[in-house]
């Protein structure tokens, strides 16, 4: 296997147009551990076991966990409304004030838009969390404002910045130095992230543009051996887990747990406490997928059978390069289960008018949109998509720039009126407009 896979991360990372990568697989007790290219593109700099990667929205497993620290202290109740902590977003949350919960946030259930408004300072948590696309426990919308407020809910509880509460309660007590783009006084070197023009084999170095305030949704750089260290907090000892007395077996049990309403269709099966449910013949993988400025990062665990599997890439194609790897590692026995990428059925024969519209998610407009006989998807008036409709309103969706498949969709109804009110894309729900609403 050790090999087969040295070879593979190398050739899929070559083909996909991925300067550097990291692979650990850590199975029966024992970790492989794969390197390939470069942390800059062209600069000859290799990448090394302990290269830091910027991993985007891992980062949020990193914060849940710190959180659930917290809880099993007995210094953060799940259920509490949030609002007891940080009575200052009282106003700002208005009716939802004594709804929302840490358990909401984690979760992203909370109803929260996805992205923060004017995210420079923290003035901006309180504009950000105004206006909701849904309820507090109406369903799954996975949200970076949502994870901002965790950060700010540490530091209100600890006394610390979020980027010094991490290192002091979680990173040092399980003995890793992760590297931090925002919210730390010291911001630390990492392997650049990339672009990829496939059809012109461009690959060029970009910078990673994160506020402070983002920092706890995002903020980190790792390793993929990082990666691996973390999840072994959720693997039995006997099978090379690790309890370095931090959070306590009942709480990542709970981590682990699938919320109730939390379904985030397309990205995974089912959503925890800062962990995403995979499905496999039956077996439970958990984990996290992370994109930051050019780079695709991904971490899997199995606590039944102690496998982990981590891959880091810098570069806007590791994308790819993950699903490449799938099934050359369930080749090697690594039985690894991953969200659904396409739909297996034939779309409707004729376009459904009733789903056109603009549907908006904080500063964030999704139009669907004719053109010729095709379903078009335009983010922002950018074009971004062609979109296939199959029964009960899912959709299938192929990038318009190179024809990459993306995580699937589908349109809601409303249950009052039974119209179609809002969209879930890539986790996100966004609600129709309301002049689209009106003449639905």
């Amino acid at each position: 296997m050790v090999n087969h896979l040295r070879g593979v991360l190398g050739r899929t990372a070559l083909a996909n147009d991925v300067p550097g990568a990291q692979l650990v697989v850590r199975c029966g007790g024992e970790a492989w551990e794969f390197e390939f290219g470069e942390e800059r593109h062209g600069t000859g700099c290799v990448v090394r076991r302990d290269s830091k990667v910027p991993i985007g929205s891992i980062t949020k497993t990193f914060t849940a966990t710190l959180l659930m620290v917290l809880v099993s202290d007995g210094d953060v109740d799940l259920d509490e409304p949030v609002v007891e902590y940080l009575p200052e977003l009282r106003q700002a949350l208005g009716a939802n004030a004594d709804v929302l919960t840490a358990r909401h946030l984690l979760s992203h259930t909370g109803g929260l838009q996805s992205e923060l408004i004017a995210a420079d300072d923290r003035a901006a948590l309180a504009a950000s969390v105004r206006d909701v696309v849904q309820p507090p426990g109406a369903g799954f919308s996975y949200s970076n404002t949502g994870y901002a407020l965790v950060g700010r809910l540490i530091e209100a509880v600890t006394g610390m910045e979020w980027a010094e509460a991490l290192r002091a309660v979680l990173l040092k007590p399980l003995g890793l130095e992760l590297g931090f783009i925002a919210g730390a006084e010291d911001v630390t070197p990492a392997a650049s992230g990339h672009t990829v023009n496939r059809a012109l084999r461009l690959v060029r170095p970009v910078e990673q543009e994160l506020t402070p305030v983002e920092a706890p949704a995002g903020g980190l750089t790792a390793s993929a051996a990082d990666l691996v260290e973390l999840a072994r907090m959720h693997l039995d000892p006997r099978h090379g887990g690790i309890d370095p007395g931090l959070v306590t077996p009942e709480h990542l049990a709970e981590m682990r747990r699938p919320v109730p309403g939390a379904d985030p269709f397309g990205l995974a099966d089912g959503w925890g406490l800062g962990l995403a449910l995979f499905r496999s013949h039956g077996a439970g993988w958990f984990g996290h997928d992370g994109t930051a400025d050019g780079t695709s990062c991904h971490l899997r665990l199995n606590p039944a059978s102690g496998t982990v599997v981590a891959l880091t890439a810098n570069s806007s194609t590791g994308a790819a390069l993950w699903r490449d790897l799938l099934p050359e590692l369930r080749a090697a026995g690594i039985d690894l289960a991953d969200s659904a990428a396409t739909i297996n059925a034939e779309p409707r024969a004729s376009i459904p008018g009733e789903c056109t519209g603009t549907y908006v998610n904080g500063d964030t407009a999704f139009s669907v949109v004719v053109r010729g006989d095709e379903l078009h998807l335009v983010v922002d008036d950018e074009p971004a998509a062609r979109l296939a409709v199959h029964d009960g309103f899912v959709f299938s969706v192929t990038e318009l720039a190179g024809g990459a498949t993306g995580h699937p969709g589908r349109f809601l109804r409303d249950p009052r009126s039974g119209r179609i009110d809002r969209i879930q894309i890539g986790g996100r729900v966004a609600g129709r407009r309301g002049r689209d609403r009106d003449v639905a």
